[in-house]
């Protein structure tokens, strides 16, 4: 389970398609030497799994395989050398959970629609997203709701059919891929499970939910 608090960012070293999974190979001069082989690490909000960790490498660096739904739900697969990346490590049990619950299961992409300063040339201006998302994901999404986007955990501000707002700190700005961006780049998106598992409830037929007749019919 991951938090959406970005440790670091890292850099894409190579990615390389092959007849099975394509090898994404990552910069991660900070969180490289904590990696073991197998351990998961969240790469733009995707949960991937580290392989070839290289630590004596300059800089250091781990890869992961992607899968074909990896490719095809995420953005992964369609990022250029060079570019900027946003890392997370699992969140130990027990420890504060200073985002919300992310998985790192994409569910699908978004469109960059703009990303404006509300002070514009002030050193210390926070920011406006503002994207548009897939209709199948709009239900999940509320104003003031958690959302995960390219793997950060922020707050929706204000929504509109499928355009969301999102208010941006001068700090996540700074300190994650998001000044890397422009109008039109796609986003992975992670709506929070919390309300998928509250519409699946809503669907399950009543006779299997706890209600005070089925536990006086069960004995309970």
């Amino acid at each position: 389970m991951f938090t959406g608090l970005v440790e670091s960012t890292g850099s894409i070293v190579a990615l390389t398609p092959s007849a099975g999974a394509t090898r994404i190979t990552i910069a991660a001069p900070t969180l490289a030497n904590r990696l073991n082989t197998g351990d998961s690490i969240a790469v733009n909000g995707v949960c991937l799994t580290a392989l070839d960790i290289e630590t004596s490498a300059f800089p250091p660096r781990f890869s992961a395989d992607l899968a074909a739904e990896t490719i095809a739900r995420t953005t992964l697969s369609n990022l250029a050398t060079g570019s900027i990346v946003n890392l997370e490590l699992p969140t130990p049990a027990g420890s504060p959970l200073g985002g919300h619950v992310v998985q790192g299961h994409v569910d699908g992409t978004a469109n960059l629609i703009a990303l404006d300063e509300i002070t514009p040339g002030a050193p210390d201006t926070d920011w406006r997203l503002r994207m548009r998302i897939p209709e199948a994901l709009t239900r999940y999404v509320v104003p003031q709701g958690s959302i995960t986007i390219e793997g950060i955990s922020l707050t929706v501000a204000a929504l509109s059919g499928q355009d969301v707002e999102i208010a941006i700190i001068p700090h996540t700005y700074a300190s994650t891929s998001l000044h890397t961006l422009l109008p039109g780049s796609p986003l992975n998106i992670e709506v929070d499970v919390l309300a998928k598992y509250a519409e699946r409830q809503l669907q399950t037929p009543t006779k299997h939910l706890l209600t005070e007749q089925y536990l006086l019919a069960n004995g309970y």
